[in-house]
């Protein structure tokens, strides 16, 4: 059985996201503001079906998904775009792919202990973000 993703966890570090805001052609307000932001991502999992909110007091986002289910997405809350979303398991991770106008465009969950890892990554940037589990 996969890892239990589900829970409210609270940010506690946001490497490098300035990059790969600018890498998503996010304007520099938008970035100064976001980069600033302590998100807060709440996640109710029922097997293989996901329903994701990431929480600020700037935006909300907002999605959901079924493991090996492709989809289009409408990052509205972040750049704006559509693309094709499909996220699947590798072992205990969640590793989502996004086709869009971008290149290499994704992320990566994984747990550890009270800690959940997000990856993300667009062209040949990088960041990491780390929340800890609050309930």
């Amino acid at each position: 059985m996969p890892a239990d993703y589900s829970g409210r966890w609270e940010m506690v570090r946001n490497d490098n996201f300035e990059e790969v805001m600018k890498a998503l052609d996010i304007d520099f307000a938008t970035r100064k503001i976001a980069n600033h932001l302590h998100q807060t991502k709440v996640i109710a999992q029922n097997g293989d079906k996901f329903e994701t909110k990431t929480l600020s007091t700037f935006r909300n986002y907002e999605v959901n998904f079924t493991i090996g289910v492709e989809f289009e997405e409408h990052t509205k809350g972040l750049d704006n775009r559509k693309v094709k979303t499909l996220v699947t398991w590798d072992g205990d991770k969640l590793v989502c792919v996004q086709k869009g106008e971008k290149e290499n465009r994704g992320w990566k969950h994984w747990i550890e202990g009270d800690l959940l890892h997000l990856e993300i990554f667009v062209l040949d940037k990088i960041c990491l973000q780390v929340f800890k589990k609050a309930q």
